[in-house]
């Protein structure tokens, strides 16, 4: 028996080691690194859930992409030593699709749903009575024959997680009572804290100049930064080399990152406003067309990580770049009259 054990635990590791986002992901709250408020808010709410012996309420994460919120949703699920069942706003198209999750929960599971902003409006509320008074309202038939029947279901936890809150309708936010937390980009301190545990995990030997240069180009990111470390790796593998400050620069060249974490496509947009558009302003609009790129993706990746760095305006009238974006890509900027 112990030896089929081992085994098991020997294909987990295997499979798990193929799965490297997976293997990186913290699985306890002391690896988890920064969003301390969040950590101390949500420590005292499954802790006095515990103590009542009773499921934690409802809870919301939401912020851009990579910065934890589905590692969150776990960590919550082994501080209950609860099963979570794991789907999506997309995964979930008929009220039959939800109606099955619901009624498989086990008392104390908790449900993670990604990208819950993306779910059906006529889900959602069907949604609102299983949050609220743990039932399952379904209607049996059409027209002047038809019935509804009502499951009740078990004492369960929803965790949600989106990047664009305000596409989440206000009953449904409301209805998130254990808190909804917005999760903030990290430090470079942080971002690099987290970029030496992974190498380690990895059996990486990183030097710290190294490890602070992937960390300034990571856009405040975990999920970059993983992702920069990752390639910088099979960089040094390749070419048999240690990852030094030098080998990180030549690998994130190739990748087109510059020394803030530019990509290609933020270089584009930059260049796209001074060289078509004078400067700007532009609308997202005609930007998104002048690129071939879709809107969303300007909006949500694009943007906030260039308006932060100073480089980009959204002004009423429409996208400018301002003299540090101007100054960043080697050009000088028009005179202001």
């Amino acid at each position: 028996m112990k030896k089929i054990e081992n085994k098991r635990e020997l294909e987990s590791t295997e499979k798990d080691a193929l799965f490297l986002d997976t293997t990186l992901r913290p699985s306890r709250w002391e690896d988890y690194i920064g969003q301390s408020g969040i950590k101390k808010n949500l420590q005292i709410l499954l802790t006095a859930a515990k103590e009542r012996s009773h499921p934690p309420e409802h809870i919301l994460f939401y912020g851009p992409p990579g910065l934890g919120k589905t590692t969150l949703a776990h960590l919550v699920s082994k501080e209950m030593n609860a099963q979570m069942k794991v789907t999506s706003g997309p995964a979930i198209e008929k009220i039959g699709d939800l109606a099955s999750i619901l009624t498989n929960l086990t008392p104390g599971d908790i449900l993670f749903i990604d990208e819950i902003h993306r779910l059906n409006k006529t889900i959602e509320e069907v949604l609102y009575p299983a949050m609220e008074s743990g039932s399952l309202d379904i209607i049996i038939g059409k027209g002047p024959s038809a019935r509804t029947i009502q499951l009740e279901l078990p004492p369960f936890t929803l965790i949600g997680a989106t990047t664009r809150i305000a596409m989440i309708s206000s009953p449904l936010r409301s209805r998130f009572s254990g808190g909804i937390f917005k999760l903030e980009f990290y430090t470079n301190d942080e971002i690099q804290k987290i970029i030496s545990r992974s190498a380690k995990i990895l059996s990486i030997d990183l030097e710290d100049s190294a490890g602070k240069e992937i960390a300034k180009r990571s856009r405040y990111t975990p999920r970059t930064a993983n992702y920069f470390l990752k390639r910088c790796r099979d960089f040094a593998q390749v070419n048999k080399t240690n990852l030094t400050k030098d080998s990180v620069d030549e690998a994130l060249k190739l990748l087109g990152i510059d020394a803030v974490g530019l990509s290609p496509s933020d270089r584009d947009i930059l260049h796209t406003i001074i060289n078509k558009f004078s400067g700007g302003p532009v609308g997202l609009n005609t930007l998104a067309a002048a690129l071939s790129e879709e809107q969303a993706t300007i909006e949500e990746f694009n943007e906030p990580y260039l308006i932060q760095l100073g480089f980009l305006d959204r002004t009423p009238r429409g996208r400018t770049v301002t003299t540090s974006g101007y100054e960043h890509l080697g050009l000088n900027s028009p005179t202001l009259l």
